[in-house]
């Protein structure tokens, strides 16, 4: 997806402006947020794991996590840096 459209389908969907985040390369043990999160990769890539599950996601892929759900997050070799809409 490209950004002008990962900006229009948060605004659709009630999501406030996106922050930035980025990531050097590693990872963060389970955790959750109180927030539901939808987020576009502009650079790099990471991997989620949630529900025994992992998904590899990279530039132009869009990932949602809901809110309260427990999930590990892996970043890539060059880290990664995405556009994090967050509602909730």
């Amino acid at each position: 997806m490209d950004r002008d459209t990962f900006m229009r389908t948060l605004a659709d969907e009630g999501f406030p402006e996106p922050v930035l985040v980025t990531r050097e390369p590693g990872h963060m043990d389970e955790h959750s947020h109180p927030f539901e999160a939808k987020a576009l990769i502009v650079a790099g890539e990471m991997t989620i794991g949630a529900a025994g599950q992992e998904r590899l996601y990279r530039v132009g892929d869009v990932f949602h996590v809901a809110a309260n759900v427990p999930h590990v997050e892996y970043y890539g070799p060059q880290g990664v840096q995405y556009l994090a809409g967050r509602k909730g």
